[in-house]
């Protein structure tokens, strides 16, 4: 059994026990959360698909940590005009662990 998710304005496959990094929300770890944007929801050879959303369809997840990925480096540069800029940016994560899918 799997879903399609929606959250932070992007998609996600999940399954029972999967963890995934999402983008951040204000909770702490150990906190639960419910997804109730489920776009699609298989289970063994039925597949529903929502007209945008499943109804019904909801997703539980616990909150494992919050955190920041890799430095993503950008630079600026032109060549044969002496000018080169840096820049680095570290963008916030909520790890979270799927518990339960329902449709």
């Amino acid at each position: 059994m799997y879903a399609v998710i929606q959250t932070g304005g992007k998609q996600y496959r999940v399954e029972e026990g999967t963890t995934l990094k999402i983008e951040k929300l204000e909770l702490g770890a150990g906190d639960s959360i419910e997804f109730d944007k489920v776009l699609m929801v298989q289970t063994g050879d039925a597949v529903k698909v929502g007209q945008p959303f499943v109804d019904g369809g909801k997703v539980t997840a616990t909150v494992l940590s919050q955190g920041r990925h890799k430095k993503v480096k950008i630079i600026k540069f032109r060549r044969r005009k002496h000018h080169m800029k840096q820049m680095g940016h570290r963008q916030y994560y909520t790890e979270i662990q799927v518990t339960g899918i329902s449709a």
